[in-house]
C-alpha cells in the first residue's frame, strides 16, 4: 500500500521553520553541496517493499543529460546531505521509523513510478540511524 506522507505544503512550512528561520525566497532554496537548485516535490510512504520506506523525491534540473551541469558524482553528496539534514529531521518530527529512506533526484517533476526514458533520475537508498544516514549499496 502506498500513501502520501506530509507532502509538499506541510514540508515547506516545516523546512522553513526548522532550516531557514524565515520564509525562503523560493521553494528551490534547499542548499546542497554541489550548489545546484533542488526542490522537494513530494514525500511518499511506501510499504510495498515489505517494510516502510520513506521516499523523498526532489527536482534537480541541473542533472539533465542535455544542458545539465551536475554529474552523478557531484549529485551523490547532495543526496547524502538531503538524507542527513532534511530526511532525518522529517522522520523525527513525524515519529516515523522506516527500514529505508530513498532520496531521488529527477531533472523534472514526474509522477511516481512513471516511465519517462528521456528523464534523468538518480536514486540512493539509506538506512536511517541516530548517527546519520547509512548508504545502502544496491
Amino acid at each position: 500500500m502506498r500513501g502520501r506522507g506530509c507532502g509538499f505544503p506541510c514540508w515547506t512550512a516545516f523546512a522553513t521553520a526548522l532550516f531557514f528561520g524565515a520564509c525562503p525566497a523560493s521553494a528551490a532554496d534547499i542548499a546542497v553541496p554541489s550548489g545546484q537548485p533542488v526542490t522537494l516535490s513530494e514525500v511518499l510512504l511506501d510499504n510495498a517493499p515489505g517494510a516502510l520506506w520513506v521516499r523523498f523525491r526532489f527536482v534537480a534540473p541541473q542533472i539533465a543529460r542535455e544542458g545539465g551541469s551536475v554529474s552523478y558524482d557531484e549529485a551523490g553528496p547532495d543526496m547524502d546531505y538531503l538524507c542527513d539534514k532534511l530526511a532525518l529531521p522529517y522522520l523525527n518530527h513525524h515519529d516515523l521509523q522506516p527500514a529505508r529512506v530513498v532520496i531521488s533526484l529527477s531533472d523534472r517533476d514526474l509522477p511516481f513510478g512513471s516511465k519517462t526514458p528521456d528523464a534523468t533520475q538518480f536514486f540512493e537508498a539509506y538506512q536511517p540511524d541516530s548517527a546519520g544516514c547509512i548508504w545502502e549499496e544496491f
